[in-house]
Formats: C-alpha cells, structure tokens, sequence
C-alpha cells in the first residue's frame, strides 16, 4: 500500500492537536531522534566452506550411526548376568530342559498379558525355575513404511512384560531360546526360587 501525502488542512489540523496536547511527563527531556532513520546494512554471512573432494579419495570422518532401537536379542544379551553362569551356559545351549511351556501363537496382546502372568507365577509358586515361552517370529509387513515397525508384536512386548510388575519379582533371566526349542521365536525364562510365603 502506497503512502498518500497529507493535505493542507489535515497538516493544520494536526500542528492545532499537538499545540493543545499537553505532555505526560514534562520533567523528562524530549527525544531526540533524527528525521529519517537509515536503512540498516545487511550482514554478509559467510557461506560455509566446503571441501574438495575427488573421486576415489576416502571421507575424513565415519558417517553417524543411527539411533534406532536395537533388537530384541540384542537388548537382552546387553543385560547383566543374574544365575549362574555355567547354568547359563547350558540353558543357552539347550542342554537344559525347560519345565514348563507356554505357546502364545494367535494370540493378542490383550489375551497374551494375562496368560503369560498366570503361567509364569504359577510357575514360581511350583518350584519351576525354567520355562519356555513361545512367542513366534512375527510377520513381515507387507508395505514397508517410512517408520521402522519392529517384526512381531508379542516377540518385542514379552520381554517388557517379564521385566515389569508383578512378573519382575519372579524372573530371574530371561534369553532367547536355543534352536532345538524355537530359537528367536522362543525365551526361555529362569524364574527365582520361590519364597515360603507365596
């Protein structure tokens, strides 16, 4: 939108207001400012330097990794060792066989949570301390999309659910089965001794 100059009269008219107009605080000095403003000068940012690079020559620097979250299994063999470690040993080389069995194959997560807490505490307060749960591999989906979707549902949130109340109490170890028992569709779980009052 353009300007338009003032008129004459509405000059006037203006000069009568700001001879009547009285001033709110007469004690402090007037402004001094200057008629016209300069334009601010632009600043020159430098533009960033940017290296040469020939053809066959090798990057200085390794690209960044992502932070993706890792693997079930490799989440799992991240935990500290809490049994005995030549038990261990033989649990991961399904030399030990498991007590207990519970297949969750077809299930949903909302069917799966509670027959996994029954199993496992029923379990404990048995006097079992290795049982196998089955969870299954899980499916491929069938459209990759942008986002990262873990494969099998029940085989990521099982862990979760075994290192959380009121699971947490009871569980001891919880590893990827051995192959002869399912192997990454599988876990075993060692369960703590169960106490005298449960």
């Amino acid at each position: 939108m353009t300007r338009r100059k003032l008129r004459p009269d509405e000059i006037d008219l203006w000069k009568k207001v700001v001879d009547r107009t009285e001033r709110l605080h007469p004690q402090q000095p007037d402004p001094v400012r200057p008629a016209v403003l300069p334009k601010p000068k632009p600043t020159k940012t430098p533009l960033p330097r940017i290296e040469t690079f020939d053809i066959g020559q090798s990057a200085k620097q390794k690209p960044q990794r992502s932070h993706l979250k890792p693997a079930v299994t490799d989440r799992l063999s991240a935990l500290p060792l809490q049994m005995d470690q030549k038990a261990f040993a033989k649990m991961k080389r399904g030399r030990i066989k498991p007590e207990g069995r519970l297949d969750l194959h077809g299930m949903r997560i909302d069917t799966a949570h509670p027959a996994l807490v029954r199993f496992i505490l029923s379990a404990q307060i048995s006097g079992k301390r290795l049982v196998l749960v089955i969870t299954g591999k899980g499916k491929d989906r069938d459209e990759p999309g942008p986002i990262p979707t873990p494969r099998g549902v029940l085989r990521n949130q099982v862990p979760q659910w075994l290192s959380l109340p009121p699971l947490a109490q009871a569980v001891l170890q919880v590893t990827p089965a051995h192959v002869s028992h399912g192997g990454d569709g599988a876990y075993y779980v060692y369960l703590r001794r169960s106490r005298g009052g449960l």
